[in-house]
């Protein structure tokens, strides 16, 4: 990760936990988790959810995937949603991070630290890549799931210290924009052609662009 993400390593005991899976990382994140079992167990169900959807996905299936007994996944999990929610739980721990660090910064917030943040968060979707982009997939599953709600919180959490508080509609939404285009950008493009730190650093641009434009009423 890059600017301003040393705090958000402490999720999962390593900074690139799902980024093994997405290919967009370093590729070290899911051997630095193969060594435990519940970390093995996030990495085998988040893969299955995403390749099958969540509600086809069943224990039995994650169990043989990781070649243990049901008695040895049930010991850390009971149930698809209590892994769902441990891996949720444990790769978006930086943004509560994040979000705490906002409130911590002098009002009114300045463009900079917006801007900041905004790097920041773009380093936690890199990081978090397979989780979000299961989001984006199962928006019917996430909606029926506590995680879904909670999830919810953090973007609002995250669209306050980006807008001001008495800023017109037109800037409100363009705050609100730049984050959904961080995501919307990232599981659009992955598929297309190119350079996947090219991509990234070009969502970013848009985002702080219309952050930017926000901020000072351009």
């Amino acid at each position: 990760m890059g600017t301003g993400t040393g705090t958000s390593g402490t999720g999962t005991g390593t900074s690139g936990t799902g980024t093994g899976a997405s290919g967009t990382g370093t590729g070290t994140g899911k051997q630095q988790r193969r060594g435990n079992t519940r970390q093995r167990i996030q990495d085998v169900a988040l893969e299955l959810f995403a390749e099958q959807g969540y509600e086809k996905t069943s224990l039995r299936e994650i169990s043989e995937r990781l070649e243990v007994t049901k008695a040895a996944l049930y010991y850390h999990f009971k149930t698809k949603e209590d892994i769902l929610t441990s891996i949720f739980d444990d790769l978006t721990r930086p943004i509560d991070e994040l979000i705490a660090w906002g409130h911590e910064q002098p009002q009114p917030i300045t463009l900079e630290t917006k801007q900041t943040a905004l790097r920041r968060y773009s380093d936690i979707l890199v990081d978090a890549a397979p989780l979000f982009r299961f989001m984006q997939e199962n928006q019917a599953t996430m909606r029926d799931l506590k995680t879904g709600e909670s999830f919810k919180d953090r973007m609002l959490g995250l669209y306050e210290i980006l807008k001001d508080p008495d800023a017109p509609m037109a800037d409100q939404v363009r705050c609100f924009s730049a984050l959904f285009t961080m995501h919307g950008g990232m599981f659009v493009l992955k598929d297309v052609e190119g350079d996947p730190e090219e991509k990234r650093k070009a969502i970013l641009e848009v985002a702080i662009d219309l952050v930017t434009r926000a901020h000072t009423g351009a």
